[in-house]
């Protein structure tokens, strides 16, 4: 009830920290000094003054000097309150909330012995999770789990939109986390199925990254594929790594078995995107990779809406407040003997 009764609300920091409503009113404070000395000047000699001698020599002359003024200073203050309270001082705090439908997005990550190839140097693996970082970085709001694979698959991380922890999950990933060999492009297709099939998210998304055939699981790729379409899961199949020419294939054998890197099987991975209504792409060197996640940010990039909000709180109240105290000062000193006394 008496937080107005407070000095702190005449304070230059205060009143420079309001946003005003109408500030033309406060340009109004400057006129009233103008007004006092208008009115003083042309009643100077209008009114009868009663002399009168104070018994009292020692009372400092200041002092009725000063108590003189009381009462023009409380009609001032009055009135430049009542000024203040005009012009709507208020706090306006701005809120923006953003209106983004959340896509859910699976990272299955390839890391098989065969992910150790240079041809993306320093590693398959070691650039597939550099440029699954920043993608994830880029993400806004949107869940994003994280599913490795080599003869069996699991999940590493479910769907979350704590990207920090999907940061610690990739830096853990390596190629002794799972001890069966082969690529079960199939199984792991199925567990990131898994983990979309109760999302209710309108947009579903499996970013698939591999560089073998599949040779393990006990899910065939395709099958997999027509499930993930079943459940409106859409695949974007990334092979990973430098394709073989099949000329090289039919001439020599030995020089594919003389080469420690393993062409990715893109027929397979082809399929799989194709049943989903997916893409498929060829990562051959690092700039690759990163303009592949570039395009799939791109493609599955909703719109933001921001909506904006002001919060805004009056407080012209306060000084309405000091408005009337100050006027009934004013009045107050209007109506006791020593104010006429000391008009003289």
């Amino acid at each position: 009830m008496w937080d107005w009764f407070s000095a702190e609300w005449f304070s230059l920091a205060k009143l420079r920290a309001f946003s005003w409503a109408h500030p033309y009113f406060l340009y109004g404070i400057l006129v009233i000094p103008i007004a006092f000395w208008l009115r003083q000047a042309f009643h100077a000699g209008a009114f009868q003054r009663l002399g009168i001698t104070f018994v009292n020599s020692d009372t400092p002359k200041s002092i009725s000097v000063w108590l003189r003024l009381l009462y023009p200073i409380s009609g001032f203050l009055a009135l430049s309150c009542l000024l203040i309270a005009l012009a709507r001082p208020q706090s306006v705090n701005i809120l923006t909330e953003r209106d983004a439908e959340v896509i859910d997005i699976m990272l299955a990550l390839d890391i098989s012995e065969s992910m150790r190839d240079k041809d993306l140097p320093p590693s398959r693996l070691t650039s597939a999770k550099a440029v699954a970082k920043s993608f994830i970085a880029g993400r806004l709001q949107d869940r994003i789990g994280l599913v490795i694979f080599a003869g069996e698959a699991f999940t590493l991380c479910p769907l979350t939109n704590d990207y920090e922890l999907l940061y610690g999950f990739l830096d853990e990933v390596n190629h002794k986390q799972i001890s069966i060999a082969g690529t079960a492009v199939g199984s792991a297709l199925a567990v990131c199925i898994n983990r979309l099939r109760e999302s209710a998210s309108k947009s579903k998304v499996v970013v698939l990254l591999s560089d073998g055939e599949s040779t393990a699981g006990n899910l065939d790729p395709i099958t997999a594929a027509k499930l993930a379409k079943a459940f409106g899961v859409r695949v974007y199949a990334v092979a990973i790594g430098r394709a073989v020419p099949k000329q090289a294939v039919a001439v020599s054998d030995s020089l594919i078995l003389s080469s420690s890197e393993t062409a990715p099987d893109e027929g397979t991975l082809q399929q799989i995107a194709k049943a989903t209504n997916g893409r498929f792409y060829r990562a051959t060197d690092n700039t690759a990779l990163k303009n592949i996640f570039s395009q799939i940010d791109n493609l599955e990039r909703v719109k933001v809406k921001n909506r904006r909000y002001q919060e805004v709180k009056d407080f012209y109240r306060v000084y309405l407040d000091w408005t009337l105290a100050f006027f009934l000062l004013m009045m107050f000193l209007k109506v006791i003997f020593i104010a006429n006394v000391l008009e003289d």
